[in-house]
């Protein structure tokens, strides 16, 4: 395997890349029987943390752990440098253009996106022109995901503007590698992690409206304990020092967003939602939904509280839209991008289509509304039942549908039965934006595809998380 793919361990002329010298040090001094044994004691760690993530329509989804791998991923304070800089130059552009298509709509007067792709597009929510989002930021917390595919070259591959999950995974990742492997750490100079529960609470205050005073009140909204995410909105309002609430526990009066509790009603200011935007409101969207709170919006036009992130962030999450990147950012920044994308085919374009359908072999095709792996063809794993069946949706909906090459991604090394091996990794940051600065914590969640030869790193598709560490020196 290793070949075609850039290994971050040892893609060097001299066998080992200088980051990692520490670590291939310290795994050709340590006795595999005590690597196993650590990576044992990890998962037990984590099953008797109770870290779960379900996969819904799957048996037993609450039982399941997300597979760590005890080897971590190492990127030097240069390299982290760069990422940081494309990272927040990006949010910069999603929050510029989430205010416009919002507000005046000027990138679409200018002819950069067709307006099918706004007015069309499920996630756009007609409801929120024109209002005011407090702290003027729509995108309090971003994921963007990232590939590398050579020692220069980063790719963004996805960004994520609703409720980016894992943050918990990379906390709780760096606090088993710290207690499971000392020695490790006592070589390397590592960049923390663990002030990101700090920065998050600092950037969630910086957006409360202006009738919250000093000390904003804020909870975390969670759908419920049924939700795949679950322990990470228990593990967050914890870190955070703030109530985990769910929607019958808050109520609205005279625009106004109160919790109860035994004291009687408190006044809430900020918001940080895990329920998407359609369960939010029964009176504004779905009005089946028991998981959100009869009149939250209407407390939000008045600019009584703040959600995060704001409603209707999930268009820029689109990966039609993502395909316009660097316009959109040369549009609202005036810049080049720090972090390209990945080379898109759009297949609502007639050209494209039938570029794709005649490359379906060796082309990546997704869903523009699908997340987690599902939905998706890798042409080069794929078989010709497959990719008959996948040319069949794609002349059906075009629209639906964009396709990108089939990416070396990098490999870092993987502790599995068998020993170490090469496997394929992504890298999901996590950017803060508050209405006083950009923060992001060095690092993020790393993603491994642990079956062999498989690019799919998602949880819900068999994948692994890795501690990230940014070293100095």
């Amino acid at each position: 395997m290793g070949a075609n793919f850039f290994d971050e361990m040892l893609g060097s002329p001299d066998g080992c890349r200088v980051p990692y010298l520490g670590l291939r040090k310290w795994l050709d001094e340590t006795p595999p029987e005590l690597i196993e044994q650590r990576r044992l004691d990890a998962e037990l760690l984590f099953r008797r943390i109770g870290i779960t993530f379900a996969v819904y329509g799957q048996e037993q989804a609450e039982e399941r752990i997300i597979p760590f791998d005890i080897v971590p991923r190492i990127l030097t304070s240069e390299e982290w440098a760069r990422l940081a800089r494309g990272l927040e130059q990006r949010v910069r552009a999603i929050n510029a253009f989430l205010r416009d298509i919002y507000g005046p709509q000027d990138i679409l007067k200018a002819g950069i996106l067709p307006p099918e792709l706004v007015f069309a597009n499920p996630a756009f929510r007609p409801e929120m022109m024109g209002r005011k989002v407090p702290g003027n930021v729509y995108v309090p917390i971003a994921g963007i995901d990232v590939v590398r595919v050579d020692p220069d070259t980063f790719y963004v591959l996805e960004d994520n503007a609703r409720t980016p999950s894992g943050v918990s995974y990379m906390l709780e990742n760096r606090e088993v590698m710290m207690l499971l492997f000392p020695e490790l750490f006592s070589r390397h100079h590592i960049r923390p992690v663990d002030n990101y529960p700090e920065e998050l609470l600092a950037t969630l205050q910086s957006i409360a409206p202006p009738t919250a005073g000093s000390e904003p009140t804020i909870v975390l909204l969670t759908p419920g304990q049924f939700n795949s995410a679950y322990y990470e909105h228990s593990f967050l309002a914890d870190k955070l020092g703030i109530e985990l609430v769910e929607g019958r526990d808050l109520v609205v009066r005279d625009d106004v967003v109160y919790m109860r509790t035994t004291e009687g009603l408190q006044r809430i200011d900020v918001i940080y939602r895990r329920v998407d935007d359609d369960f939010l409101d029964p009176l504004t969207f779905r009005p089946d939904s028991a998981l959100g709170v009869a009149g939250l919006m209407s407390a939000y036009d008045a600019g009584n509280v703040s959600l995060a992130n704001a409603v209707g962030t999930g268009i820029a999450d689109d990966k039609a839209i993502y395909s316009y990147m660097p316009e959109i950012l040369s549009f609202y920044l005036g810049e080049e991008p720090v972090l390209k994308n990945v080379p898109t085919w759009r297949c609502r374009e007639p050209e494209a289509l039938t570029y794709v359908l005649e490359h379906l072999e060796e082309l990546v095709v997704k869903e523009v509304h699908g997340s987690g792996g599902y939905g998706m063809l890798v042409g080069p794993a794929s078989d010709k039942a497959m990719r008959e069946a996948f040319a069949a949706k794609l002349k059906a909906e075009p629209d639906n549908f964009i396709a990108q090459p089939t990416l070396a991604l990098s490999t870092c090394p993987t502790w599995v039965d068998s020993g170490l091996v090469p496997r394929h990794v992504d890298l999901r940051p996590f950017v803060l934006s508050g209405a006083d600065r950009v923060r992001i914590v060095p690092g993020g969640l790393t993603r491994v595809a642990l079956k062999e030869g498989s690019l799919v790193v998602n949880s819900s598709q068999g994948g692994g998380t890795k501690d990230t560490w940014v070293i100095d020196g």
